[in-house]
């Protein structure tokens, strides 16, 4: 396993025990350089100060905050060194909520949380208590110079964590609401039907980030002088009738049942018909 992130111990109660934490998931991108047009020279970004009007080094700059238009206070190192968290040996539950009152939203990083040695016992009572109560444990620890709050949660296989943002953190959108007035119940009815027709296990390894691999062909083809293909644009018509888009929809997803079913149908029929024509056959000799 991958090196731990965070190492210390978990309490709820009076119950504690040793834990790591383990990144569960990165982004995969793929990255470019700047380069100089006319060259392919690496472009080497420059520290500019613009009162003077020179190139400055990184060592003559230090860290300003503007508290009002064009008026900094100066913060430097020692100052947040003062005031930062230390990183904590110790993850406290605070409470326990119910997992269908945690909004995905709030939700940040992700890493598993994975017993210690001497602390398999209790985590396992952990791990088990929260899948069968379906609430999540929501915790405090200061790590990486900051204080988060986390939330616990039971995995397919132990325990997960995700840190959380913080009310002020989550974008308040005045616009962002939905009138459920103008749904009918004919197309509410029709719209779950077409949910159902596309009802599939969740398998997260059959998704795949189609732009990064055509950006890693694009990539191959220019280093072996071939022609980059143009990816075809999609054409979405705008839906004018709901009602028709939505049976439309469905008749859509039927068609290779009903194909299949036919296909079958024949198949069936012509076994059914080659005993006859060699019966045929032989009151014909």
């Amino acid at each position: 396993m991958a090196a731990s992130v965070w190492k210390g111990h978990l309490i709820f109660g009076m119950v504690s025990f040793p834990i790591r934490l383990f990144s569960a998931a990165r982004s995969e991108t793929i990255s470019f350089n700047l380069l100089h047009k006319d060259d392919h020279s690496r472009i080497k970004q420059m520290t500019y100060c613009q009162l003077e009007d020179k190139p400055i080094s990184r060592s003559e700059t230090v860290k300003g905050y503007e508290y009002e238009k064009d008026h900094y206070v100066v913060i430097d190192d020692e100052d947040i060194r003062k005031v930062a968290p230390r990183t904590a040996k110790v993850m406290e539950i605070l409470e326990f909520v119910k997992a269908d009152q945690v909004d995905p939203v709030y939700l940040e990083s992700s890493y598993y949380v994975a017993p210690d040695e001497g602390g398999e016992k209790a985590y396992a009572l952990l791990f088990t208590a929260l899948k069968d109560s379906g609430y999540y444990g929501v915790a405090k620890v200061a790590m990486h110079n900051r204080e988060h709050i986390i939330v616990l949660r039971p995995g397919a296989k132990g325990i997960l964590s995700h840190t959380m943002y913080y009310q002020d953190e989550i974008r308040q959108v005045e616009e962002f609401r939905t009138d459920t007035s103008l749904v009918k119940e004919k197309e509410l009815a029709m719209a779950k039907m077409l949910i159902s027709s596309l009802e599939e296990n969740f398998e997260p390894q059959k998704y795949h980030d189609s732009y990064r691999d055509n950006l890693k062909k694009m990539i191959e083809d220019k280093i072996e002088g071939r022609n980059v293909v143009e990816t075809p644009p999609e054409h979405f018509a705008p839906v004018i009738d709901i009602m028709e888009a939505l049976k439309k929809s469905l008749a859509q997803k039927r068609k290779p049942v009903a194909v299949a079913t036919a296909s079958a149908a024949a198949g069936a029929g012509e076994m059914e018909a080659a005993p006859k024509k060699r019966a045929r056959k032989s009151r014909v000799g």
